[in-house]
């Protein structure tokens, strides 16, 4: 048996996924919410499923995906499962992101976050009745390490890939690592060739053809930014402002679209110390 309910918080406009893959006998998450409230409503959807909850498996580190572990495992024992890189951003960028956040969200921001207890290496896995979870290691990317997780039974494949794709929604691009993440989706694109369904971090399911159209979203970005940027490693507010409404307008909608600016220097500055190491001038 292989069933996948989606969890889509909807929480302060990020709509994040979280997953409860279900198998004979119990139910595997991967990944969390960010809030409190959507946390708990997490846990509810698993226990009115009347399966133990078996592992949570991550697939990198940003808070909406994670944050919400505490509330979904209760008081039981659960492996809380991630690669070495994700459980190192975690664990790094946890206080930041508390002081960063916390006081935007108040109560709904969990206290207590509870980080992996089981670290695996690339192409290790667990077996849940008869389903096989292996994890991928991916290295930067959307995140400062990001991986997938693929899952298999019978020969059907599914592919849990976090935020490697945000599906039809605006891109988080702040960590700074869009050269990274386009070859990513060019490994994906190969790697992910025989996988039924692939479930995104952020939007709607998919196949294939959501890893080319992350692709040209970010390539699209990219250009932009250059061109805005003309080479300085930050963008004026008025370029900001252009930049987002160029990709308003490229995705023909606004969903999240607090994170088109918010990327911009990021990107700005990786693309400059690019150009600046590709003519020789950061030797």
């Amino acid at each position: 048996m292989l069933k996948v309910h989606v969890f889509q918080s909807g929480e302060a406009g990020i709509f994040a996924n979280a997953y409860l893959v279900e198998t004979s006998a119990h139910l595997v998450a991967v990944d969390s919410t960010l809030l409190e409230s959507t946390s708990k409503a997490l846990r509810l959807q698993a226990v009115k499923l009347g399966k133990p909850l078996k592992a949570v498996l991550l697939t990198h580190g940003h808070p909406d995906h994670y944050n919400g572990v505490t509330n979904l495992i209760g008081a039981a024992k659960v492996d809380v499962i991630a690669t070495e890189g994700v459980d190192r951003v975690i664990r790094k960028d946890d206080a930041a992101k508390q002081e960063q956040w916390s006081g935007v969200f108040g109560a709904e921001w969990p206290g207590k976050r509870t980080f992996p207890n089981k670290i695996l290496d690339n192409g290790e896995g667990i077996n849940v009745d008869d389903v096989s979870f292996t994890v991928y290691d991916l290295g930067p990317g959307e995140s400062h390490s990001d991986s997938y997780w693929l899952v298999e039974r019978d020969g059907r494949k599914v592919a849990f890939i976090g935020d490697v794709v945000l599906n039809r929604v605006h891109a988080f691009l702040t960590d700074g690592h869009s050269t990274q993440w386009l070859k990513n989706l060019e490994r994906l694109t190969v790697e992910l060739q025989d996988v039924e369904t692939i479930y995104p971090g952020h939007g709607d399911a998919g196949r294939l053809e959501m890893l080319t159209w992350q692709t040209n979203y970010l390539q699209e970005y990219r250009r932009t930014v250059a061109s805005l940027a003309n080479g300085d490693s930050r963008l004026t507010d008025e370029q900001k402002e252009k930049l987002t409404a160029h990709m308003d307008n490229y995705l023909q909608g606004k969903s999240l679209e607090f994170l088109i600016g918010l990327g911009a220097d990021s990107v700005a500055a990786e693309m400059a110390s690019k150009n600046k190491a590709a003519s020789g001038l950061g030797s």
